[in-house]
């Protein structure tokens, strides 16, 4: 388990590319035919007593397959998300993760393996049906669900002509399974929690100041950044003179042939309500295809100093990145360097 999810991990590219898709399409292959395979084996054995030697292949390529699946969906998930807003959602994954190595006897049950097939293809239609159609948002989230539960809805047909009378003590139980699926990955994106695939940031930051130039995007940042800002990612302060503008600069990645739009959402923390207050929401839009994301920023005139942060976020609300950092106003500005951004 561990070395295949180190091995996707250094396999998987981008979730565009014909290798990864590739890769789960086998694994959605591989699920529809073994599946149905054992259920008409388990119907010829009640009729005949008798059940092939190669009968124990099939499960094992179901948890293959399914381990497979949970293993990218960790992987490309996980990339996509901010960890403080989507954890929840990268738990339950983690756990099925877990789930299918340990639960190895319950490959051969009907009710296990089809919700968790439900799941998987559910998860897979949620970002690639935007690829596909090269837009993302609400009305394309609903019709990745609409259009995974039809795909399962005829897997389930075959499974009833194969052995109606198994597949009809297990239906009740493999619908309330898909019901509860429905639920949550709903209430995960509606709640944000769900990672923005396939939109993922590649780099982003807090800066002085931002221009485009021929040669690339110039940033200016303060000299004496702390080691722990620069490499473990932690909350910077930016020390502004009165009158000063701040920036906030990102690079997204999205798929070839997308496009969407993207917002800066500026909060300032309120001491005095202890809430985030939004006090500026900026919108552009993005296309996909470069490695390295579509760059872009925005720039505020702030009035109040202590917290603030930058979310990232689909017009969908769904969070691609969040740059925290502390405001200070300060009479002489501090020691600052000016260089191209690399990405």
């Amino acid at each position: 388990m561990i070395a295949g999810f180190a091995w996707d991990n250094v396999f998987l590219g981008r979730i565009d590319v014909s290798r990864t898709q590739i890769v789960l399409l086998v694994y959605i292959g591989v699920c529809a035919l073994a599946m149905p395979l054992l259920h008409f084996i388990e119907l010829r054995g009640e009729r005949t007593g008798r059940r092939p030697r190669w009968r124990g292949v099939l499960p094992i390529m179901i948890q293959f397959a399914l381990g497979g699946f949970w293993s990218a969906f960790l992987i490309l998930y996980g990339r996509a998300a901010v960890i403080s807003a989507s954890w929840p959602f990268l738990l339950v994954l983690f756990a099925i993760f877990i789930g299918n190595e340990w639960l190895r006897k319950y490959h051969e049950r009907l009710v296990f393996t089809s919700i968790l097939f439900f799941f998987a293809l559910y998860a897979y239609a949620v970002f690639e049906l935007p690829i596909v159609i090269g837009s993302m948002g609400t009305v394309i989230f609903l019709a990745s669900g609409t259009l995974a539960t039809a795909a399962f809805a005829l897997f389930l047909l075959l499974l009833s002509l194969i052995n109606r009378p198994r597949f009809r003590a297990d239906a009740r139980r493999i619908i309330g399974g898909v019901a509860a699926v429905l639920v949550i990955i709903n209430i995960s994106y509606f709640t944000s929690v769900l990672p923005p695939l396939p939109l993922a940031a590649k780099t982003d930051g807090i800066y002085h100041s931002v221009s485009r130039t021929s040669a690339g995007y110039l940033a200016t940042w303060e000299t004496n950044e702390p080691w722990a800002v620069r490499y473990l990612g932690l909350a910077q302060t930016i020390h502004l003179v009165p009158g000063e503008a701040v920036y906030a600069y990102t690079a997204v990645f999205a798929p070839t042939k997308l496009s969407t739009t993207i917002v800066h959402e500026w909060q300032w923390y309120d001491p005095k309500k202890s809430a985030w207050v939004t006090r500026a929401a900026i919108s552009y839009p993005i296309e996909g295809g470069r490695d390295e994301g579509y760059r872009g920023y925005s720039a505020i005139l702030p009035h109040d100093t202590g917290k603030w942060r930058v979310n990232v976020e689909t017009m969908g609300g769904l969070l691609i990145a969040r740059l925290p950092f502390t405001l200070a106003f300060v009479q002489t500005p501090p020691p600052e360097t000016t260089g191209l951004l690399v990405h």
